[in-house]
């Protein structure tokens, strides 16, 4: 087992140092995906080097009397969906909103902002643009001038981050000097880690054993109360017997089989732009990558461990079923999860938290296989088995746990089941990984190497070797062999699993199969291909999808979007003009449904669908659903014809139509993924108006987008 290495300069003695007083800095991030967390994580170091006392956290956990007890605040903040703030700045953002703050209520504030944004979208930066303003309407004082990056640059993040924080750190260099007799940390210092783990004390017991007889309880018990509530179909009950059938009719593959015993009780229950799960784009010819001549492996799947993250549900797996054929180039699953319609503990019913456009977040698991491997690589099997607990070094700061954030172990857990509930081995890695991976190297080519890749100057470098052939983190382990991480720093090293959004694709009476019961589907497009390393790649969260079986409960968490889609009574009256490539039909699918549970008769509002995908027989999502439900559907299959529609080219197609609907006040959502195809969808809109004399020019046309009430658009 690898042996600790040295660490750099206390926390504890920084704080103490009366030298040292005026240097609290505090690192609020707003993140949907973690993009701004690890931004916030790097200008945390840099701080450190400079010998502030820093903290970070998330935005939502900041208050008025958090930012009077530091002297400076840097706010790192995404913007999500058209302009929003991410769900964990939110509540901050909204309390520096209300109407009764004093003007001056931020007047000791020295802050500085730095936003990440996409330019393809036209609120690029909005939410830190609006924060920045709002913190100076209360009084607050740049003391450093804000910075912009753009996922769109050709480094990414980088290409404005990092000249941007090197500046900084001249300008805090200058403005908080420091004693001539404590310099700067050099690079050659080693920062001490915020977190490790270290053997429990109470070795005699075995780790998990009391808590998994526990959850096997609780798995047997959801499958008993789904199961329950269908073995009681008697056919002497005519209102259940039709209740059952009319929702069989509504099934997009016309069956429904009806569980009457848990199979739990009788046999033991086997254990996503997402940069998260990102493909790789390919540059060359397809042919190369394609995936029809790789064999599925059959593999042992993570096990069935629950655990402790706040806010979560049981939900069991009723179906995981394929939807596009076994030879298409890409599996897309269509899965069923049904829980208890009603909170156990709160008695919320869930269609209370549930509407359209709401996301269901899902947390997947490594693999036994990856993780083994890891084990055996960094020589940890003397331990991988024995209980380990969370300790945290930090002194300073707004919440205090003894783990990262995020990071929600089962009690007593091994090494081993930390390894595969809660710490990401299979990610890209951030350029700091490589930093801190080289101070536990033993060959001296190998460190010279990893610190290349950790310096900002060889930026190519780093990409060519992690993000282009999207490498991971135990790739990277077992390309560098030298490197042996001690056990305790792995709180430090690798990133917390993060849960997965995917948006919610019931609605309407799809969401209550039998009383008692709520289903919810989601419709995944699993992250699959090869890399231009000729190497078969699966996203953490696609692949733990794929091996969920049915009868498996897994935790959920429930959450509406940055913003929800026009529905109700009123909503539904008016035409629907739905825009939906690929599985952006979803979210499409709920508001549809949700709309036919209005049961208006003849007030409905029509539903117009433009559909995009490659084939027909490939990818058609809910073909027959739409046919039986009256939806109007147009249809753009890219690779069924010579050239190539796009769903932009059936818009100016069927202008007169879309001018009629827009005339009468539609509603028009777009969905799907993220870059070229929204702008261009929304540019076909602007040109349909224009030709149609709705408005008089394209600016116009533009403000259109801007109404709530009559568009709505979630891309990924």
């Amino acid at each position: 087992m690898a042996v600790d290495g040295s660490s750099g300069a206390d926390p504890k003695a920084i704080a103490d140092d009366p030298r040292l007083a005026g240097r609290r800095l505090l690192i609020a991030y707003g993140s949907e995906t973690g993009n701004s967390q690890d931004a916030a994580e790097t200008l945390e170091r840099l701080a450190e080097r400079l010998r502030f006392q820093t903290y970070v956290c998330e935005m939502n956990d900041v208050t008025f009397k958090t930012l009077r007890d530091f002297d400076l605040v840097v706010f790192v903040v995404s913007t999500t969906g058209q302009g929003e703030t991410p769900k964990n700045a939110r509540r901050f953002w909204r309390s520096l909103l209300r109407k009764q703050l004093p003007p001056d209520c931020l007047a000791t504030l020295q802050f500085t902002t730095f936003g990440l944004g996409d330019s393809s979208y036209s609120k690029f930066n909005w939410a830190a643009r609006k924060l920045h303003k709002r913190l100076e309407q209360l009084g607050g004082c740049e003391f450093y001038p804000r910075g912009e990056a753009d996922e769109r640059h050709d480094d990414g993040i980088d290409g404005a981050l990092i000249p941007w924080y090197t500046s900084l750190r001249g300008h805090l260099a200058s403005s908080h000097p420091l004693p001539d007799d404590l310099p700067p940390l050099p690079l050659d210092v080693r920062l001490p880690p915020k977190f490790t783990i270290e053997l429990a004390p109470d070795m005699a017991v075995q780790p998990g054993a009391d808590e998994s007889s526990v959850e096997s309880s609780k798995v047997d018990g959801l499958l008993d109360r789904v199961a329950a509530r269908f073995s009681h179909v008697d056919v002497n009950e005519p209102e259940r017997l039709e209740h059952e059938l009319r929702f069989e009719r509504c099934l997009p593959q016309g069956d429904f089989t009806l569980a009457r015993q848990s199979q739990g009780t009788a046999k033991r229950v086997p254990g996503g732009i997402d940069v998260l799960d990102r493909p790789n784009v390919l540059r060359d010819d397809p042919a190369k990558y394609r995936l029809t001549n790789t064999t599925d492996v059959e593999e042992a799947p993570p096990p069935a461990d629950l655990l402790p993250i706040p806010d979560t549900r049981e939900a069991a797996v009723f179906a995981n079923d394929r939807v596009t054929p076994k030879d298409h180039w890409q599996d897309v699953r269509s899965l069923s999860l049904f829980l208890d319609h009603v909170d156990p503990v709160t008695g919320e019913p869930l269609t209370a938290i549930t509407e359209p456009g709401s996301v269901v977040t899902i947390y997947p698991k490594n693999f036994p296989a990856d993780v083994q491997s890891l084990i055996d690589l960094m020589d940890w099997g003397k331990v991988a088995d024995e209980a380990f607990e969370h300790h945290s070094s930090l002194n300073l700061g707004v919440t205090k746990a003894p783990e990262p954030r995020g990071c929600y172990p089962i009690q007593k857990s091994t090494l081993r089941q930390l390894l595969i509930n809660n710490y990401d081995i299979t990610a890209i890695p951030k350029r700091n990984f490589f930093e801190l991976i080289a101070w536990h190297c033993n060959d001296e080519t190998h460190k010279e190497r990893l610190r290349e890749f950790a310096d900002p100057k060889y930026t190519d470098e780093f990409y060519d070797y992690t993000s282009r052939p999207r490498r991971s983190i135990l790739e990277i382990l077992h390309d560098f062999p030298s490197v042996k991480i001690p056990v305790r720093e792995v709180p430090s090293i690798f990133p917390v699993i993060r849960g997965r959004e995917y948006s919610i694709a019931s609605g309407g009476a799809l969401c209550i199969p039998m009383p008692g019961v709520f289903r919810i589907d989601i419709l995944v497009a699993l992250v699959k291909y090869k890399t231009v390393l000729r190497k078969v790649r699966q996203g953490l969260c696609s692949r733990y999808l794929a091996a969920l079986e049915p009868n498996t409960i897994i935790k959920v968490k429930f959450g509406p979007n940055n913003r929800s889609p026009p529905f109700g009574p009123v909503n539904a009256q008016r035409p629907l003009l739905a825009i939906a490539p690929g599985t952006g039909v979803a979210p499409m699918r709920s508001l549809i449904w949700e709309r036919r549970r209005q049961n208006l008769g003849a007030a409905a509002g029509e539903d117009v669908l433009f559909f995009g995908g490659r084939n027909r027989k490939a990818d058609f999502f809910y073909e027959s659903e739409w046919e039986r439900l009256g939806v109007n559907v147009h249809t753009a299959f890219s690779r069924d014809q010579r050239e190539k529609v796009y769903v932009q080219d059936l818009i100016r197609q069927q202008g007169p139509l879309i001018c009629d609907m827009m005339s009468r006040k539609a509603i028009i959502c777009l969905c799907g993924s993220a870059g070229r195809m929204p702008e261009a969808v929304r540019q076909a809109l602007c040109d349909v108006m224009i030709e149609g004399e709705l408005v008089a020019d394209e600016d116009q046309a533009k403000k259109y987008f801007a109404l709530a009430d009559y568009y709505w658009e979630e891309v990924w």
